[in-house]
C-alpha cells in the first residue's frame, strides 16, 4: 500500500466530514467530487469499515467514522504542531497568511497593516476576505479574524484584545432639522434608524447612564445595512440616526456633515479582538501578524 495514497484518503475524509459534502470537500481540496469519493471509498474500503452514510440529501457519520474522525483530527494537531515547533527559528514570515476581517474596520484599519508587512516580507502572501458572520477557523483553514464584540464561543481558539471601539449616535445636520434631535436615549423609538444587519440577530445600541451602567436598546430598524460603510453611507445621506464607531465618523464630525447626539448617554464601548486557533506554539506567519497588531494597537493606530 503507497502511504501517500492513505493520507490522500484521510485528507478527503477529514474534509468531507467537516464540510458536510463532497463538493464542498472538492471545491476545498481543489479535486473533483469524482476524485474526492472515490479517495474516501478507498479509505472504506482498505480500513474494512463505512465511514459515512450516503443519501441524495446528505452525508452523515457512521459510529465509526465519528471515532476515526476523531483519532484524524488529533493526527492533524500533532503534525500542526511539529510544523510549528521545525519552523520556530524561523525569523522572517514566510507562507500563505489566511485573514478574515470586518468590513469597515477590517479595511480601514488592519489591511493597511497587513499590506505593510508584506511590503517588507515578500515571501509572505495573502488571501483576506471581509465578512461578519460566525467564522470556523479549523474547519475553513483561517489562520487569524479579527472580530468586535463580546465573543460567544471561544472554545479551542486563542483571543487577544486589541482596542476598544467607542460608538457615538449621530446623524446629518439635514435630517435632524426634519426630525429634531432625541434627548433621551428612548426617543430613538420615535426616529428613522440606520442599523448594522446580523442574520437573526437582535441589533442593539449601547447607552450610559448617569450612574455609569451600560443599558442596551433596541433600535427601529428603519434601514437595515451588512456593512460599516454603507451605513456611514445612508447615515451621511439623511436617512437617519445611527451608532457608530468614533473611528468611522471622526472626520465628518469634525467638519459638521454629522451631527453627535444623546453626547449625555454616550459611552458605549466595543472590543476589537484579534483570535486564532489554539496551538501550543503558532506558525512564524502567525505570531508575527499578532504581534504586529498588538503592536500597531498599543500605538493607538487602530482607534
Amino acid at each position: 500500500m503507497r502511504t501517500t495514497d492513505n493520507l490522500g484518503g484521510i485528507t478527503a475524509f477529514v474534509t468531507t466530514a467537516q464540510l458536510g459534502s463532497f463538493t464542498a470537500a472538492a471545491e476545498r481540496l481543489g479535486l473533483t467530487k469524482s476524485a474526492v469519493g472515490k479517495s474516501v471509498g478507498r479509505l472504506e474500503a482498505r480500513l474494512g469499515l463505512k465511514l459515512l452514510h450516503r443519501s441524495t440529501r446528505r452525508l452523515s457519520l457512521t459510529p465509526d467514522g465519528e471515532t476515526f474522525l476523531a483519532r484524524c483530527q488529533q493526527a492533524i494537531d500533532i503534525l500542526a504542531q511539529a510544523e510549528a515547533e521545525l519552523t520556530s527559528h524561523v525569523v522572517e514570515p514566510s507562507g500563505r497568511l489566511r485573514v478574515d476581517l470586518p468590513s469597515a474596520f477590517g479595511r480601514q484599519r488592519i489591511l493597511p497593516v497587513l499590506l505593510s508587512i508584506v511590503s517588507q516580507y515578500p515571501a509572505l502572501t495573502l488571501t483576506v476576505t471581509f465578512s461578519e458572520r460566525f467564522v470556523d477557523l479549523i474547519e475553513e483553514g483561517i489562520d487569524l479574524v479579527v472580530r468586535i464584540g463580546e465573543l460567544a464561543d471561544s472554545s479551542g481558539l486563542v483571543a487577544r484584545r486589541l482596542t476598544t471601539q467607542k460608538l457615538v449616535v449621530c446623524a446629518a445636520p439635514d435630517y435632524l432639522q426634519r426630525h429634531g434631535e432625541p434627548n433621551i436615549p428612548d426617543d430613538i423609538s420615535e426616529h428613522h434608524c440606520v442599523i448594522g444587519f446580523r442574520r437573526h440577530q437582535p441589533i442593539y445600541w449601547l447607552f450610559k447612564e448617569s450612574s455609569g451602567q451600560t443599558v442596551r436598546l433596541a433600535p427601529p430598524a428603519t434601514f437595515e445595512f451588512a456593512d460599516g460603510d454603507a451605513m456611514l453611507a445612508a447615515t451621511l445621506a439623511g436617512c437617519g440616526l445611527s451608532q457608530l464607531p468614533r473611528w468611522l465618523v471622526r472626520e465628518y464630525l469634525q467638519r459638521g456633515e454629522l451631527v453627535e447626539v444623546l453626547t449625555e448617554n454616550a459611552g458605549g464601548e466595543m472590543p476589537i479582538s484579534v483570535i486564532w486557533p489554539q496551538n501550543r506554539q503558532p506558525l512564524p506567519k502567525v505570531r508575527y501578524v499578532i504581534d504586529e497588531l498588538i503592536r500597531v494597537a498599543g500605538e493607538g493606530r487602530l482607534d
